[in-house]
């Protein structure tokens, strides 16, 4: 059978070894099923993809971390147990960067955000005062471009909480855009403007450094207009 019929349709292979398997996700799908919703995900397409249309193939996708169904971007996925767990063991090592779009403009251009997050029994997470409900979640973020009203804002993710940019940022009054669920706009039924542009991280079986990094998706040029070279750079890493 051809190689082509097996390709993860939907999916872009950034990386893939014998051992994991990266991938840069669209928003508007699932990293893997849940209870109430086991429609086409991450993990259903990677899996059909390294069995090869083979029923009986023991080939199967370990997922390591994950991105909100909203969310585009870099995901790694491992091809066995063992490597899922040492990349989930070392992944306080991994360094995680995002690119997001949000309403309006920040006084500071620069700087981190720093609370404690929670999550309610509605599943909203937000920040707390109470240090023993809440975890100690840090937010580095740079203003790369202002316009229209929108800021384009490249992001460090220095903790990885749930929800953790869109809360520390909806908190802030600069809601990322299209974001439903912490901001309320005109923008809420678009996609929501945040994408995991770049993971830096330990190889589970060479263990050399892997950088893997994406462009800014065409969704936000649209919203801020055209990115010029010195603007795409991530200044948050120099």
């Amino acid at each position: 059978m051809s190689a082509a019929k097996h390709h993860p349709k939907g999916l872009t292979v950034l990386y893939e070894d014998r051992d994991i398997i990266i991938i840069e996700k669209p928003c508007g799908l699932l990293t893997i099923g849940t209870g109430r919703d086991k429609t086409r995900t991450v993990h259903s397409i990677l899996n059909d993809y390294v069995r090869k249309g083979d029923p009986r193939s023991r080939n199967r996708v370990y997922i390591v971390h994950r991105l909100d169904r909203e969310t585009s971007g870099i995901l790694i996925l491992a091809k066995s147990e063992a490597n899922k767990i040492y990349l989930q063991e070392h992944w306080q090592e991994t360094d995680k960067h995002y690119v997001a779009v949000v309403h309006g403009t920040l006084a500071l251009k620069s700087g981190t955000i720093s609370s404690y997050l929670a999550e309610n029994s509605a599943m909203r997470v937000y920040s707390t005062t109470d240090q023993a409900q809440g975890k100690l979640s840090h937010t580095e973020y740079v203003v790369m471009k202002e316009n229209r009203g929108l800021s384009l804002l490249a992001i460090h993710l220095l903790t990885g909480r749930k929800h953790q940019i869109r809360v520390h940022l909806s908190e802030g009054g600069n809601a990322v855009v299209g974001d439903s669920k912490y901001g309320t706009d005109r923008y809420a039924r678009a996609n929501l403007a945040l994408h995991a542009r770049s993971l830096t991280f330990t190889h589970p079986v060479s263990g050399r450094r892997m950088a893997i990094e994406t462009g800014i998706p065409d969704y936000f040029t649209r919203l801020v207009g055209s990115i010029s070279p010195n603007e795409s750079t991530d200044k948050s890493r120099e």
